[in-house]
C-alpha cells in the first residue's frame, strides 16, 4: 500500500491499463522539433518518458516533429542524439514526422472526400479574426462551402507549387462555434516554400502540429503520448483526428512543465542570445541548454535526482534553481576528485624547510575514500597561499594563519608565522613561516591546531584560467517580466567573471571526466578552450550553500 500511495498519476494510469489489459505493453516517445537545442525543461520529459518506459519493460521512440523547414536544420538533430545519450537514455525507433508526409497527406484527401476539410484564401489576420473569441462564435469563412472537387483540386495545386506562402491553407470543418476554440475550423496545410532538411524540395506543403502529432502517435502505436500542460486544450482536437480517420487509439496524457527561477526556457529567447552574442553560443555555461549545464560540469545524475524530487504533477510551479545545485553539489561531494587551487595568491615562504628541496606527499584524490586513488603534491619552502586566509590583526575566533598563530597546511606540517612582508604601499607580499618537522601526517607525535588551509607548491604551481559562473538573469520569475520591460533588461551583468589561479600540478592530469573540487572554495570543470599553455576551467557549483531540499 505504501509503494502505491507513492506512485504519480501516470504511473498510476500505466499500472491501471496494464492491469486491466487496456495495454500489453508500454510505448513512449519523445518528439522534440530540431529547431533550437534541448534544455533543462526537455530533461524533465527525457526523465519522464525514458522513466516509465524502463519501469514498466517498454520503449521510448525518438521522433522528431520536423514540420517546420525554415527553422528546422540537422545540426539540432545531431545535438538532440547526443544530448539523449549523455543523458543516459537509449531510444528504440528514431523516427521523424516527416517519414509520415505522404500519409498525412492521403488523411488530408481522405478529409477533403468526406466533406470535412476545405481550401481557404483568407488571410492569416482573417483567420484569426474569424475564429471569434470565447464568448462570441466564430464567423465561416466565405471559402467553407465548396464543393469536394474544388477543394481536392486546390489542394493538390497547392501541393504542385502553384501558390505563395500564405496564399492558400488547408483547414478542417467541424464547428464555427464550438466551446473549445481548438475546434474552429483549424488549419491542417500550410504553404511552405522552403527546403527540408530530409525531404529537400519534394513538398511545400507542411502539416501544422495538430494534424501530426496524434496520427504519428497513432502510426507507430503510442500507448502513452506524454507532453506538457499547455498541450491539454489540443488533447480533445488530437482525439478527433484519430477517431474520424478510424485509426490506432493512441491517447494524450499532460503533465506540468518545469519552471526554474532566474531561468528562461524559451527557445526563441534563448536563440536571440546565441545570435546576439549576449552569450557564447548554445552551450555558453550560463544557459539552460543540456549542452550548456553539461559544459558547466552538472551531471546527468544530478540532473535525474532533480528530477525525481520535483516530480511529475498536474500543477504548474516555480522550482527553485537552489535545488538543482544542491542535487549537483551532492553527486559532485561524492564523486568529485579534489585538488588545491590558489586564487588570490600571496607568497609564503618556509625559513626552516632546506632550500632545493622537494617532497611528495601522496593525497587522496577523495577524503570519502582514504584508502582510494592518490595524487603526488609537491612541497618545498616556496609556498602560495589564499591572501585571505592570513590576516595581520585577526578577531579571536579566526583560525588561519596571523601573526605568531599556527595552522597545518592541508595534508602537510604545522607552521608558524614568524614574520609578515610588506611593501611600500603597506600591502603584505610575503609570509616567512617555520615549520615543525614532527607534525607530518603519520610521524612523530600527532598535534592538532584548529585551523587547516590550502596551498600549492610555487616550483610546480601551475596558471590556470578560472570562469566563475552565475545564474544569468537577475529577476527570480522570468515568467513576470513587466509588459513595459525586455526580458533582456534582467539580464545579471555579474553572470560571468574571469580569473585566475594557481594549481597544484595534478589538477591538469585529472581525466576523471566529471568536475573536480577545488578544496575549500568550488567545483570546477575543465573547459574546451583549454590549451597546452593554459588551462580553462568553468566554476560548476559553490562547495557549499545554506539551501536544504524539504
Amino acid at each position: 500500500m505504501e509503494e502505491e500511495r507513492k506512485l504519480n498519476f501516470l504511473e498510476e494510469i500505466i499500472e491501471d491499463d496494464l492491469k486491466y489489459g487496456r495495454v500489453k505493453s508500454i510505448l513512449t516517445r519523445f518528439p522534440p522539433e530540431p529547431n533550437g537545442y534541448l534544455h533543462l525543461g526537455h530533461a524533465k520529459s527525457l526523465c519522464i518518458n525514458f522513466g516509465l518506459a524502463q519501469k514498466y519493460g517498454g520503449k521510448t521512440n525518438l521522433r522528431y516533429d520536423d514540420t517546420n523547414p525554415v527553422k528546422e536544420d540537422t545540426e539540432y538533430v545531431d545535438s538532440i542524439k547526443e544530448d539523449i545519450r549523455w543523458m543516459g537514455f537509449q531510444w528504440d525507433k528514431e523516427l521523424y514526422a516527416s517519414d509520415y508526409f505522404d500519409q498525412l497527406y492521403e488523411w488530408a484527401e481522405q478529409l477533403i472526400q468526406r466533406g470535412l476539410a476545405y481550401v481557404d484564401d483568407q488571410t492569416q489576420e482573417e483567420i484569426s479574426k474569424g475564429r471569434g473569441t470565447v464568448d462570441k462564435p466564430g464567423t465561416p469563412s466565405p471559402w467553407r462551402d465548396r464543393s469536394v472537387e474544388e477543394n481536392l483540386r486546390l489542394f493538390r495545386e497547392m501541393r504542385d507549387g502553384k501558390y505563395t506562402d500564405g496564399e492558400k491553407v488547408l483547414r478542417a470543418k467541424i464547428d464555427m462555434a464550438h466551446p473549445n476554440m481548438m475546434f474552429r475550423d483549424p488549419l491542417l496545410y500550410r504553404i511552405k516554400h522552403a527546403s527540408h532538411h530530409r525531404t529537400g524540395d519534394k513538398w511545400c506543403i507542411y502539416p501544422m502540429y495538430d494534424f501530426t502529432h496524434g496520427q504519428c502517435d497513432s502510426i507507430e502505436h503510442i500507448t502513452h503520448s506524454i507532453c506538457t500542460l499547455e498541450f491539454d486544450v489540443h488533447r480533445p482536437l488530437y482525439d478527433w483526428f484519430i477517431q474520424t480517420l478510424g485509426i490506432f487509439p493512441s491517447h494524450q496524457y499532460e503533465f506540468a512543465r518545469l519552471n526554474l527561477t532566474y531561468t528562461l526556457m524559451s527557445k526563441r529567447k534563448l536563440l536571440e542570445l546565441v545570435q546576439k552574442g549576449i552569450v557564447s553560443g548554445w552551450d555558453d555555461p550560463r544557459m539552460p541548454t543540456l549542452c550548456g549545464v553539461r559544459r558547466r560540469g552538472y551531471t546527468p545524475e544530478a540532473l535525474k535526482e532533480f528530477c525525481d524530487r520535483i516530480g511529475v504533477s498536474k500543477r504548474d510551479q516555480l522550482m527553485d534553481i537552489q535545488l538543482l545545485e544542491w542535487c549537483v553539489r551532492q553527486d559532485l561531494n561524492a564523486r568529485s576528485n579534489r585538488y588545491m587551487v590558489v586564487q588570490d595568491p600571496v607568497k609564503l615562504t618556509i625559513v626552516n624547510y632546506p632550500e632545493g628541496q622537494v617532497e611528495w606527499f601522496d593525497c587522496p584524490l577523495n577524503p570519502a575514500d582514504p584508502e582510494g586513488a592518490a595524487r603526488k603534491v609537491p612541497f618545498s619552502r616556496n609556498l602560495w597561499i589564499e591572501r585571505a586566509d592570513f590576516m595581520e590583526d585577526a578577531p579571536k575566533k579566526f583560525f588561519r594563519l596571523k601573526p605568531d598563530g599556527e595552522v597545518r597546511l592541508k595534508y602537510t606540517y604545522i607552521i608558524k608565522c614568524e614574520e609578515v612582508v610588506k611593501d611600500a604601499e603597506g600591502n603584505v607580499v610575503e609570509l616567512k613561516c617555520t615549520y615543525d618537522p614532527s607534525t607530518k601526517p603519520g610521524a612523530g607525535e600527532w598535534r592538532s591546531v584548529k585551523g587547516t588551509i590550502h596551498w600549492v607548491e610555487a616550483g610546480h604551481a601551475r596558471e590556470v584560467e578560472l570562469r566563475n559562473y552565475d545564474r544569468l538573469f537577475t529577476l527570480a520569475d522570468m515568467s513576470q517580466v513587466p509588459e513595459d520591460r525586455d526580458y533582456k533588461d534582467f539580464l545579471n551583468p555579474e553572470s560571468l567573471s574571469v580569473t585566475s589561479g594557481l594549481a597544484e600540478p595534478a589538477l591538469l592530469e585529472d581525466k576523471s571526466g566529471i568536475a573536480v573540487q577545488f578544496e575549500r572554495c568550488a567545483y570546477y570543470i575543465k573547459d574546451k578552450d583549454s590549451t597546452e599553455e593554459k588551462a580553462v576551467f568553468n566554476r560548476t557549483a559553490t562547495l557549499k550553500d545554506s539551501y536544504r531540499p524539504e
